[in-house]
Parts: structure tokens; C-alpha cells; sequence
């Protein structure tokens, strides 16, 4: 079996029951939701305790649930077809160059981390329409400049 049969296989079990994400992510427990239904979808690994709640809830074999806690090959085309997805991509394309160059001029030469982060989603009542709300946190890393020397920093930190 491939992983996107089990995905596809896990979808099907959550129709047929008209679970919502939040009750499976209830059932799992132990991370959130973001990397819960993540991990259903095939994009990211459950824990073996977390693969075995799963395998509980959804009544997946020994393999199927082993795959749960298989680290996946993660990511999808580019650029995105799906129009909510894609909205994030124009995010990206739209607001990068400065988000990169505030996030450079606070903390230096370096990347936010999307292993080492957290997101939280949000409804925010409006009666113009709700909206939604996405905070996300990355661990700042900074570039490291091999063979550095003598005063040359070997990190991008903030120079002071």
C-alpha cells in the first residue's frame, strides 16, 4: 500500500462517519490540530502512541497504522492549483521579499524554521464576514558561513 492509498482510505472512513477533523483530532490527541489532520493527509508522521489511537479510531492494520509513523515525502506541486491554497502561495510571492527583508533586518542573516514552529487558526467574528486568523512561530536560524575565521562571524546573527 502507498501512503496515498491510506490517505485516501482514511477520507473514506471519515465520510462515511461524518467525523470532523476536530473530533479526530480529539481522538488522537497529543498535537495540534494543524499537525494532526497533517498527519491524516499524509503530510506529516504521528507519534507510535498517536498512530495507534489513530489506528483505533479508524481500525487500520498493524501496517497501516506502521505507516502513520513513517516519516511521509512531504509537499505538492507548485504552484498550487487548489484556490485556497493558492492564496497562500500569492501571500507569499506578494509579501516574501518584505517579510524577508524585516525578518533579516531584526535578526540577521537566516531563515524561519518551518520544522521548529507552531501555527494556531483562528475564527474571528465580523459581520462583514469572518475572518481567519493564522499566528505562526518559527525558531529563528541563521545562515552559518563555513570556513569562517580570525573576527569573521560564523553565524548571520544581528551584527550589533
Amino acid at each position: 500500500m502507498k501512503r496515498s492509498d491510506l490517505t485516501e482510505k482514511l477520507l473514506d472512513i471519515k465520510r462515511d462517519n461524518e467525523w470532523t477533523w476536530k473530533y479526530i483530532c480529539e481522538k488522537i490527541g497529543g498535537y495540534s490540530e494543524v499537525l494532526i489532520t497533517g498527519a491524516i493527509l499524509g503530510q506529516m508522521k504521528l507519534t507510535k502512541p498517536q498512530a495507534a489511537n489513530a489506528g483505533e479510531l479508524f481500525g487500520l492494520s498493524k501496517s497501516e497504522i506502521a505507516m502513520l509513523n513513517e516519516t511521509p515525502m512531504r509537499g505538492t506541486p507548485m504552484p498550487p492549483t487548489d484556490p485556497l491554497i493558492y492564496r497562500f502561495y500569492e501571500l507569499v510571492m506578494v509579501n516574501g521579499l518584505a517579510w524577508k527583508a524585516l525578518i533579516e533586518e531584526e535578526y540577521g542573516d537566516g531563515i524561519m524554521s518551518a520544522i521548529d514552529f507552531d501555527m494556531v487558526m483562528e475564527r474571528l467574528p465580523n459581520p462583514k464576514g469572518d475572518r481567519v486568523k493564522i499566528t505562526m512561530s518559527g525558531k529563528f536560524l541563521p545562515f552559518k558561513y563555513y570556513g569562517a575565521s580570525g573576527n569573521v562571524p560564523e553565524y548571520g546573527f544581528k551584527e550589533g
